[in-house]
């Protein structure tokens, strides 16, 4: 049994701020106009392309990449969303044993800020830091509805948006294992890499790729490789990037 120096949820997350950038997250709203949230973003698309608050997101991306398909912005803009979640709710649970409620209606968020994206939390309600409990919360309650909300704007397949779930989530447990040997907790690190191999067996996650300690190597393409100037990332399944082929249609 891991043994954690923190028990509870300290009003304002301040631990998590020393884990780095993508860990952090506000609990007050210090934007100086009103921000969308999560469940604004994941809702039905708006015949109003600029008032989109999705489509506002990738094309932030688009811009920031200097990528022309839309389809690899949504990709790139998909992983970074749940590199955030996947890091606040794991970093929590591997610090104090428990998280906080991140349902879609109590995160707000900067479609238009840099990376990593902006969250705000609404209040910190303390919940168990198991593995069931975060996969309900970010799986559920963000992952699938991103996923559907992407997919009815962009030609993506389904089993690269699971890769990117999954890279993510093994990315944030390699900041936490690094993080943990460096500062002499270990129990951080066993913590997290106990939640992710249990996270990484749940059905949605399950196949994306091949776990291996703290490595991990994923069985799709995030598409970064199309990005200018980007390449293969370090756990793709491809060694080099792939030939280009015709651009297909971005939807």
């Amino acid at each position: 049994m891991v043994l954690l120096y923190v028990v509870d949820l300290d009003p304002s997350l301040t631990a998590l701020h020393r884990l780095g950038g993508f860990f952090v997250l506000r609990t007050a709203v210090t934007a100086g106009r009103p921000l969308p949230t999560l469940a604004q973003a994941y809702g039905p698309r708006s015949p109003d392309v600029q008032g989109d608050v999705l489509t506002s997101r990738v094309r932030r991306v688009a811009g920031a990449l200097r990528v022309p398909e839309a389809r690899v912005a949504a990709s790139v803009a998909q992983q970074g969303l749940a590199a955030r979640l996947w890091s606040v709710a794991l970093g929590s649970a591997a610090l104090y044993g428990a998280v906080p409620d991140l349902a879609p209606p109590l995160l707000r968020w900067d479609p238009e800020g840099s990376a990593p994206d902006d969250l705000w939390l609404t209040g910190v309600r303390p919940l168990p830091g198991d593995a069931a409990t975060l996969a309900e919360l970010v799986l559920h309650g963000h992952l699938e509805p991103l996923a559907a909300a992407l997919r009815s704007r962009h030609r993506l397949a389904p089993g690269l948006l699971r890769g990117n779930a999954a890279s993510a989530l093994a990315g944030a447990a390699r900041e936490l294992d690094a993080w943990g040997r460096r500062h002499g907790r270990t129990d951080v690190a066993a913590r997290a890499a106990s939640l992710t191999a249990e996270l990484l067996a749940h059905p949605l996650l399950t196949g994306a790729g091949s776990p291996a300690g703290a490595a991990f190597r994923r069985r799709s393409c995030c598409l970064y490789y199309r990005v200018p100037g980007g390449g293969v990332c370090g756990d793709c399944c491809f060694a080099r990037p792939p030939r280009s082929s015709p651009r297909a249609p971005s939807g």
